[in-house]
This record gives structure tokens, C-alpha cells and sequence, in this order.
């Protein structure tokens, strides 16, 4: 069955690596902050996103450059952002490294729901509503949760 909607060798590499972040980036958000769990776990989501980014830059499925790869820009900023801000822990590090590591996972789901809403579509002008649709339904259910645990850390 997936054989139907992957069929390169780079389209497997990136569906593997997506499900690692997925894990590892659910795995991270619902537990404790700033174990050696968190940290473990958490190098392992940085890495696959890494690796899950640049690997989109070798799928053309709109004939070049697109919105998707711009997607990609802006996940790899936030995920390099998200660590520099852990690495350097300037003044309010944590508060950056929270929201910033956070929108990355609420991105990724984004684009889940994105990829597996546009396999029911017929059309380009459906496939890029169906696209719209669920990346504002996960940005909403996303900020409400990222709002709720910054509260619960005490974080502005």
C-alpha cells in the first residue's frame, strides 16, 4: 500500500525520518522539561528533523522550489533557532527554547495532516484548500496547547 503513494528511495528516507521526529517530538512535548530523558530524546527529534528537512530539498513534486521547501527553510530556523537558544541559554533561553521547539512539533503535525489530507483530493485547487484547511486546524489546536504548558512552566 505505501508503495503506491512512496515510490522513490529519497520518498522512503523522508517518510522514516518524519516518523521518527513524530515520535520523538510527542515523546518530548509530553513529558517532563530538562530531563536527561528530554535531552536524549530531544537530540534524537533535532537530528531526524535535520535530516527530514534536507531531504525534502531532493523531492520534486511541483517541478521546483516550492512551498513546501520554503516550509522546510523556516522548520530548520526554528529547529537550529530552538537549540542555539538551549546552547548559548542566554537571558530567557528557556522561554525561546520552549516556544520555539514547540512550534517546530505543531509544523511537523502540520504537515502530516497536510500530506495525508491531500491524498483524498482529485484536484490542484482541493489539494491546496485541503493543504490550508489542516495547517490552520493544527496551528489553532497547536497554540492552545503550547499556551497551556507555557503556563503550566511558568513561562511568558
Amino acid at each position: 500500500m505505501l508503495n503506491d503513494i512512496i515510490n522513490s528511495n529519497i520518498g522512503w528516507f523522508h517518510f522514516i525520518t518524519s516518523v521518527t521526529a513524530l515520535i520523538t517530538g510527542t515523546v518530548v512535548l509530553l513529558n517532563v522539561k530538562g530531563t536527561i530523558f528530554h535531552k536524549r530524546v530531544g537530540y534524537v527529534y533535532v537530528s531526524s528533523m535535520l535530516i527530514l528537512n534536507l531531504s525534502s530539498f531532493f523531492i520534486i513534486s511541483f517541478g521546483g522550489f516550492s512551498l513546501f521547501h520554503f516550509f522546510a527553510i523556516v522548520s530548520l530556523f526554528t529547529i537550529l533557532a530552538g537549540m542555539r537558544a538551549a546552547r548559548r541559554r542566554h537571558k530567557n533561553w528557556l522561554t525561546s527554547h520552549f516556544y520555539l521547539m514547540s512550534w517546530s512539533v505543531v509544523g511537523l503535525y502540520a504537515a502530516l495532516w497536510s500530506e495525508i489530507g491531500t491524498r483524498f483530493t482529485n484536484s490542484m485547487k482541493d489539494f491546496w484548500w485541503m493543504v490550508a484547511l489542516a495547517t490552520f486546524a493544527t496551528v489553532a489546536i497547536g497554540a492552545r496547547i503550547i499556551i497551556k504548558q507555557s503556563k503550566k512552566l511558568k513561562l511568558r
